[in-house]
């Protein structure tokens, strides 16, 4: 069973601002996939192809059991500064999502992040912008692995988000 991840595996980033206040996604990287893969199956018991000038990833795991490959493929989008190398990282994650690796993000909560507890100022542009950085300081998953606790922190290590789900007991929290 792939495990859940942890509080340091996960990344903030900024989806939504103006002068009131900003949202976060949270996300991982493909480096975490790449250690999880390693963790759970045993460095050369997963293997990643690219299909289509790397639109598709396909990530395979060695069954023991069967003895053979068995697989999963998605595809990924470009991202706006390494149009490529952001394609291949996107499907390989995606392609780890289907394999379990994160899909607990999809229960993450709206992260809202009022203008008081960050620093939003003008861009060059005229728009709403922030350099302020955030990180999840910890996260915790009930036995449906969907998130029923999250605190994020900024760049200074203060607490700017705070959830809980309601109905939840911090000793039924993993």
């Amino acid at each position: 069973m792939i495990r859940t991840l942890k509080a340091e595996e996960i990344s903030c980033r900024v989806n939504q601002i103006n002068e009131k206040g900003l949202t976060l996604l949270l996300y991982k990287d493909a480096r975490v996939d790449m250690d999880i893969l390693d963790e759970t199956f045993g460095s050369m018991n997963w293997k990643k192809e690219y299909s289509r000038d790397n639109k598709n990833c396909t990530v395979s795991i060695y069954d023991k059991e069967k003895k053979e490959w068995v697989s999963k493929e998605d595809t990924g989008v470009e991202s706006n500064s390494e149009a490529e190398k952001g394609l291949a990282s996107d499907s390989f994650k995606r392609a780890c999502v289907n394999w379990g690796i994160g899909r607990e993000l999809y229960s993450a909560p709206f992260i809202y992040i009022p203008s008081d507890k960050t620093n939003i100022v003008t861009g060059k542009n005229g728009k709403a912008t922030t350099f302020d950085k955030f990180y999840v300081e910890a996260i915790k998953y009930d036995d449906n692995r969907e998130i029923v606790g999250l605190a994020i922190k900024n760049q200074l290590n203060k607490r700017v988000y705070l959830y809980k789900k309601e109905g939840t007991k911090d000793e039924d929290n993993k």
